[in-house]
């Protein structure tokens, strides 16, 4: 009787930091998808490894890749929607111009090579390199890619980015004992690996054209 008690006062401890917990990380991957200034895949990976420190594990890491998979997902979809708009009505068209400001002319061309070459799969891979996804966006509007395809290929796309930083989040939480060192080296190996493609594009020699 002593045991149940015990574990019925420890209900309120579980809960409550995932009761907040959840929540704000739906809020704050939707937002960054909306508005790319908050590092969300830091998030994914942080979360992950506070969940990894959770005893039994499974459960946290399913919810922190729920949460962050669909967040990521509607906000995709919300700017998705809110680009087709701009270019609908004149009202709209700031969404749309502030999309194409932050995409580089040379990774838009880019973007749209690749979109007519592969289709809206390309979504999968700009999910995952850094600065990738607004441009491939972009392009896929001013293609008029529906809703219904640009789906397709963004679904696949939240579920691989969140699954991708999961993992480096359960890897940073497993090199240490403490929850706050898990999280300072998911954070470390997020900022690194989001920093290699910038790295290697500026340290590529430049082809001079013959």
């Amino acid at each position: 009787m002593e045991a149940l008690l015990g574990a019925v006062r420890e209900i309120p401890a579980q809960v409550a930091p995932g009761a907040v917990g959840y929540p704000s990380l739906f809020l704050l991957v939707a937002f960054g998808a909306l508005v790319p200034v908050v590092p969300t895949g830091a998030l994914v990976s942080a979360a992950s490894a506070v969940a990894f420190h959770r005893s039994p594990p499974a459960l946290p890491l399913l919810l922190v890749f729920a949460v962050a998979a669909l967040a990521a997902f509607l906000g995709d979809l919300l700017l998705y929607w809110l680009g087709q708009r701009g270019g609908r009505s004149r009202s709209g068209s700031r969404w749309l111009e502030r999309m194409r400001e932050r995409a580089e002319p040379d990774r838009l061309e880019t973007a749209r090579r690749k979109l007519d070459e592969h289709g809206v799969t390309v979504l999968v891979v700009s999910r995952l390199v850094p600065a990738g996804r607004i441009p491939v966006m972009v392009a896929c509007l001013l293609s008029r890619v529906p809703v219904r395809r640009f789906v397709r290929g963004a679904a696949p796309a939240c579920l691989v980015w969140t699954a991708t930083y999961q993992m480096i989040g359960i890897l940073g939480g497993s090199l240490f004992p403490e929850p706050w060192q898990g999280v300072a080296a998911a954070v470390g190996l997020t900022l690194m690996v989001g920093a290699v493609p910038s790295a290697w594009r500026r340290l590529r020699p430049v082809q001079v054209p013959r």
